[in-house]
C-alpha cells in the first residue's frame, strides 16, 4: 500500500494555544489521490499534542480549564527543577493527550463526525514554529 508523508507548519503562542487543523489534513488526503485508507498525524514535541473536539468556544474553554484544574501550570514539577524552564505542567498535559491522532477515509474524505475537528493543542510556555508530520496510507 502507497504512503505519502506530508508536513503542516504552525506558529503558536504557547499555553493551551488550539489549532483546528482539520481543514489542512482534509487538503493532504484530497491531494493525495488515494481513495480510502489512514490518516496519522503527528507531533514531534514532548510539550504538544493531537485529539478531536467540537471546536467551538465552549468546549475549548472546557478542555483548557480541565487541564488546569488536573494538571495546574502552579504546581511543583521535578522537570522545572531539574531545568529551570517552568514548562514541567506542559510535558505532562501533552503526555494525557499523546502526540498522534489516525483518521480513516472513504472516498477520499475523512470520516469525522458532524461535530468532530481536529485539534492541535501547544501547551508549552511561550509561542513556536511547530511542524507536523501527516502520513497517508492508502489506495
Amino acid at each position: 500500500m502507497p504512503i505519502r508523508t506530508e508536513s503542516i507548519s504552525l506558529n503558536t503562542r504557547g499555553n493551551a494555544d488550539i489549532h483546528d487543523i482539520t481543514d489542512q489534513i482534509e487538503s493532504h488526503v484530497a491531494q493525495c489521490g488515494f481513495k480510502a485508507g489512514i490518516v496519522t498525524v503527528f507531533c514531534p514535541s514532548a510539550t504538544s499534542a493531537l485529539t478531536t473536539i467540537e471546536y467551538e468556544s465552549g468546549a475549548l474553554s472546557d478542555l483548557r480549564r480541565l487541564f488546569e484544574e488536573i494538571v495546574p501550570q502552579d504546581r511543583e514539577y521535578a522537570h522545572n527543577e531539574r531545568w529551570q524552564d517552568g514548562n514541567g505542567h506542559s510535558h505532562v498535559r501533552a503526555a494525557l493527550l499523546g502526540p498522534s491522532l489516525t483518521i480513516p477515509f472513504t472516498d477520499s474524505r475523512l470520516t469525522l463526525g458532524t461535530w468532530q475537528q481536529i485539534i492541535y493543542v501547544d501547551f508549552d510556555v511561550r509561542p513556536r514554529r511547530r511542524q507536523l508530520v501527516v502520513q497517508i496510507l492508502g489506495e
